[in-house]
């Protein structure tokens, strides 16, 4: 029998299907575990509000839960981004800055979309990965940072290693743990549940709703009932 978390909400999730309620008991399980887990899913499927589900649910919760979106990065700062760097390591390095491991100490360091990295740059994350130790741009200490990783990705990473596109051995270290998000067209019976919530949010911020019209109003760019059935235009909280 597969196992099914008790409620259908679990730390801003949302879903009474089975498939949502065995991905909450999923998570639950992975959380109490510092392993790297590997959530993949379409876009929109609401990968980040799992991996902040995991960060909530660990020991970790009083820490910091720190987002890199790869997919949003120039390909020329993603080393900044991710080890930081001195000050003067480079033109217009007027102060020193943690990258995200540093930042994410103690906590949760969430990147979203690594299938986007570029391979240079895959090599060096690995090492961080394997370590959890990162030295800044321009620097020669070495620093240690307790950090819990999770990863996502809309691709089949699998494919991309096949493909040579991702390195082998940073597949098999972000996918110790594994969660699949299933989209909203493959549990329809969670759509009434979620429109009833974004209904709630919207009363909640402005106050009883008079009409289809009036609903159209404040929705914009809040819930959308697709063609397909599909919930659209859940607003994405960046957490960090």
């Amino acid at each position: 029998q597969v196992p099914l978390w008790h409620d259908s909400r679990l730390h801003g999730l949302i879903g009474g299907s089975a498939a949502m309620r065995h991905l909450f008991d999923m998570l639950n399980r992975f959380a109490q575990s510092d392993a790297t887990v590997l959530i993949q899913g379409e876009t929109g499927a609401g990968k980040e509000g799992v991996a902040d589900a995991i960060h909530q649910c660990s020991p970790r919760r009083d820490g910091p839960f720190v987002v890199l979106d790869c997919s949003a990065i120039p390909e020329q700062l993603f080393e900044d981004q991710i080890f930081g760097h001195e000050q003067g390591a480079f033109t217009g390095a007027g102060r020193a800055t943690v990258g995200v491991f540093e930042a994410a100490h103690g906590g949760t360091l969430f990147l979203d979309e690594i299938g986007e990295l570029p391979l240079d740059v895959q090599s060096k994350l690995l090492r961080a990965v394997e370590t959890r130790k990162v030295r800044r741009i321009g620097s020669t200490k070495v620093i240690a940072s307790d950090v819990r990783i999770i990863a996502a990705t809309n691709r089949d990473l699998a494919t991309e290693v096949n493909r040579g596109t991702f390195r082998s051995d940073l597949f098999y270290r972000l996918s110790v743990a594994k969660l699949a998000v299933p989209a909203l067209r493959e549990r329809r019976e969670d759509i009434p549940l979620l429109v009833e919530h974004f209904l709630r949010q919207l009363v909640a911020t402005h106050g009883a709703l008079d009409g289809v019209a009036q609903l159209a109003d404040v929705a914009r760019p809040g819930v959308a009932l697709g063609a397909r059935g599909e919930v659209l235009g859940q607003p994405r909280v960046a957490v960090g």
